[in-house]
């Protein structure tokens, strides 16, 4: 039995508010999990104290179990200092200008 430490959606529709539970893999994203570990409310400023809140304790007991936390809430994790902070890859470039449009914008600056 794979374990998850990952988000379950609650809230109402355009109001998104998460729990942060541990659950079997194989179960839904809403649908049954073994602990709700803490919770995650997107509509709170960033620096709010209670956009993100969680139970270290637990954590740390499920993650010493062997769940694994998923992206979002590892970056969580990094961030309140209850696991080490994941590594990303660099994110692709794609929006940046094309090679000819940033050789005009130096000319036009230089």
């Amino acid at each position: 039995m794979g374990l998850k430490i990952r988000l379950a959606r609650a809230g109402a529709k355009k109001r998104p508010y998460y729990h942060i539970v541990v659950a079997d893999s194989r179960s839904p994203r809403d649908g049954r999990f073994i602990e709700q570990l803490g919770s995650y409310n997107p509509m709170l400023p960033a620096e709010h104290a209670d956009r993100v809140r969680l139970k270290d304790e637990r954590i740390k007991h499920w993650l010493s179990q062997g769940a694994l936390a998923t992206d979002r809430v590892a970056k969580f994790l990094g961030k309140a200092g209850v696991a080490p902070m994941p590594v990303f890859p660099e994110q692709p470039k794609q929006s940046l200008p094309k090679k000819k449009a940033q050789e005009r914008a130096a000319a036009n600056a230089g």
